[in-house]
This record gives C-alpha cells, sequence and structure tokens, in this order.
C-alpha cells in the first residue's frame, strides 16, 4: 500500500450511526401508557415522570441525567432496563 492510499484511509468520514433496530420502553405512572420509542437514535429526552427504561433495542442504550445526554451516563445492555431517575434525564443511542 503506497503512502498516498494509506494517506487516505485515515482521512475517510466515520459512517454516520445508525438508529437501533428496536425499542426503548419508558414507565413513567401507573396513570400514563408506556412512552415507546422505536428505532431510537442520537439524544432522547426521556418524559418528566420517567422512573423505568427497558432497553428493547439491537444495541447498549446509555442513560444520561441531563436532557442533551452531555454527562456521562448508565449503560443498559439490550434485553435489560433500569431504573431512571425523575427530572430532565435522556438517553442515547449508537
Amino acid at each position: 500500500m503506497s503512502a498516498a492510499s494509506a494517506g487516505a484511509l485515515l482521512i475517510l468520514p466515520s459512517p454516520p450511526a445508525e438508529a437501533a433496530a428496536g425499542s426503548v420502553v419508558v414507565f413513567s405512572t401507573e396513570f400514563q401508557r408506556l412512552d415507546t420509542f422505536r428505532n431510537p437514535e442520537g439524544c432522547n429526552k426521556l418524559p418528566i415522570a420517567a422512573h423505568v427504561l427497558t432497553n428493547q433495542t439491537s444495541s447498549e442504550v446509555v442513560v444520561h441525567g441531563d436532557p442533551f445526554c452531555l454527562t456521562p451516563g448508565l449503560t443498559v445492555n439490550p434485553g435489560y432496563g433500569s431504573h431512571v431517575a425523575a427530572g430532565s434525564g435522556s438517553f442515547s443511542v449508537g
């Protein structure tokens, strides 16, 4: 491989993040329907009363304590769930 072709490989952009196949389902209260995020991608704000998040996707989901996915978070693997703090949290995929 020549130096020019090796350099070209280094400047190729990474592929864009794809949506996770499946759903993230969020339980808030007994008086509300479940919130379902189908094939989520990027940063998603959680409902204000969110209580439990289940990851029914093919990808890891990260739960953040802020609404913009800026803070480090808790990773929820596919097929698992987690309690989430009510308030202004979010989750990200990919």
